[in-house]
């Protein structure tokens, strides 16, 4: 049987005997009790992106014009963009708003894990694990905004002023979308570079001056993920690799402020989180 999530130790429990401090005589939780759980939590995760695209729908048009809004400002005079498929003016503000209702669901639906899987942490893990929670969701956020605001006009007008004599720059709206939305998804994952820094740092996987010593590997790396994540121009993969590699220098810093742990403090943590034994 899986361990209880609310036993001991890994979690605080409800028995009052003595012996409830020895995992040997924790109570088991039926895998059906887990899986049950999951189930609910999935449901509402499912619930919460449905009721948000419904409140959302009827502004499918404008949340699409707010979207294209850094690339029509950059279109030549008397050009406009334009739908090439019979059913895109319907189908592409639909799947807009579709996702736009999964992301702004992101923070309850990492609620919803953090709410699954806290049970089963010591508290000194919970110290380490909220601040990284919330700040991995506004980084995401960040991503997403630093790509809107600042990326998009520059590459827009870059591509707007590269358009060669003779061509009309009129783009598809379902080409569009698609577009922006893997570099709305690739700033925002690599705007996630400093938690997973701080996290490997704390859980001990690589050490500050590892990091340090293989910095020229991460440049190149970040050239690398943002010549596979953006579209094929050297314009938009720099614009992802720098701020990548500032990120991780980010990250660097961070972890360089945070003391691991000893073993004898994790463990008088843990022996914290133990319930009191009750006299007989």
């Amino acid at each position: 049987p899986i361990p209880d999530r609310d036993a001991t130790p890994r979690a605080a429990t409800t028995a009052t005997s003595p012996m409830s401090e020895n995992p040997e005589h924790d109570q088991p939780m039926p895998l059906v009790s887990h899986l049950t759980e999951l189930r609910t939590r999935l449901l509402r995760c499912v619930a919460a992106i449905f009721l948000i695209f419904a409140g959302l729908f009827s502004f499918a048009q404008q949340i699409y014009t707010l979207v294209s809004a850094p690339l029509r400002e950059h279109l030549p005079a008397n050009a406009t963009m334009i739908a090439t498929d019979v059913a895109s003016p319907f189908l592409t503000p639909f799947k807009l708003t579709m996702i736009v209702s999964l992301f702004l669901a992101i923070p309850f639906i990492l609620q919803q894990i953090w709410g699954f899987i806290a049970p089963g942490l010591y508290r000194h893990e919970k110290r380490i694990a909220i601040p990284l929670l919330v700040s991995s969701i506004l980084l995401f956020y960040a991503g997403m905004a630093f790509a809107y605001f600042l990326v998009f006009p520059l590459m827009f007008s870059f591509f707007a002023k590269a358009t060669p004599e003779g061509v009309a720059m009129m783009t598809d709206i379902a080409a569009y979308l698609d577009f922006v939305m893997t570099l709305f998804f690739a700033f925002g994952v690599a705007f996630e570079i400093p938690v997973a820094v701080v996290l490997l740092v704390w859980i001990g996987v690589v050490d500050v001056k590892y990091l340090k010593k293989i910095r020229p590997y991460v440049i190149i790396g970040c050239f690398v993920v943002g010549m596979v994540l953006t579209p094929p121009d050297i314009f938009s993969q720099t614009l992802l690799a720098v701020p990548m590699w500032l990120l991780f220098e980010v990250g660097v810093l961070c972890g360089s402020m945070i003391r691991k742990r000893s073993a004898h403090d994790e463990t008088a943590d843990d022996h914290n989180d133990q319930p009191p034994a009750t006299q007989p």
